[in-house]
């Protein structure tokens, strides 16, 4: 994000460098899988007791469900835009249920999300297809062209952004390579066209020991650098606990491990 290669503003003209709406909060140390999910859903839920909005880094998917358990006792009526070539809608996976394949699933269990809307959609079961219909996931697979698609909504706005969305040839410092993905334009276009009050974010699913050449992590800089502005920019979505110093605010948070 602070390399010398690139500069400090988004793609709308917004500097970030500095912004009074703008606190990076630093890295959040995890320690065990129990201890994680309480520790995250605890410091997401004291970011929006600040009146401010969370944009986390990862991590893998897994920190999302904690994440929207804090959003959805926050915000009444939450929908979630979830960027992914995998849906995440396993009831377990190998033994775990609440591991990175699952926090949809948990999510949309807990009532805490009113909408899901799963996009970039381009590897999934049996399993997972039944469970979407279980939930009532609306979900826009590669093969529909889901750039094309409007994208507005009047309520509370939380993106999920899983790096493997894009094609592989783009983020190759991914775990789970799944060809046929977006391209880095197709998703940025997609963002900047989300009309509605973005109240969170999250960027998961980076990693860097599968990052050569360092492209990957600065496409994740460039995509944090849009999420961001489209935050700082959209209307103060207001609600309870919009009380700090810096109301409306977004705090970067990164997770560890």
């Amino acid at each position: 994000l602070h390399s010398a290669s690139t500069n400090t503003f988004s793609e709308s003209g917004l500097d970030l460098k500095d912004h009074p709406l703008l606190e990076d909060r630093g890295n959040l140390p995890l320690s065990g899988e129990g201890q994680a999910m309480a520790l995250i859903e605890r410091q997401v839920a004291g970011i929006l007791s600040e009146g401010r909005r969370p944009l986390l880094m990862g991590g893998d998917q897994a920190l999302t469900y904690p994440a929207l358990q804090a959003m959805g006792a926050h915000y009444t009526g939450l929908t979630v835009v979830h960027f992914d070539a995998h849906p995440d809608l396993y009831d377990v996976l190998d033994g775990n249920r609440f591991s990175h394949a699952c926090p949809f699933a948990r999510a949309m269990e807990s009532g805490r999300v009113a909408r899901l809307i799963q996009v970039g959609i381009r590897s999934t079961t049996r399993h997972q297809r039944e469970q979407a219909q279980r939930f009532g996931v609306e979900v826009h697979e590669m093969r529909h062209r889901p750039w094309r698609l409007p994208m507005s909504f009047t309520g509370p706005l939380y993106i999920s952004l899983d790096m493997d969305v894009l094609d592989p040839a783009f983020a190759p410092g991914v775990s789970h390579f799944e060809p046929g993905g977006l391209t880095i334009r197709e998703l940025i276009d997609i963002l900047q066209g989300l009309k509605g009050p973005v109240v969170g974010a999250d960027i998961v699913e980076f990693n860097p020991w599968q990052d050569a050449s360092g492209r990957t992590a600065m496409v994740a800089a460039k995509l944090l650098k849009e999420i961001a502005a489209l935050m700082i920019q959209a209307k103060n979505p207001g609600g309870e606990g919009t009380v700090g110093r810096k109301p409306g605010g977004v705090d970067v948070q990164r997770q560890l491990g």
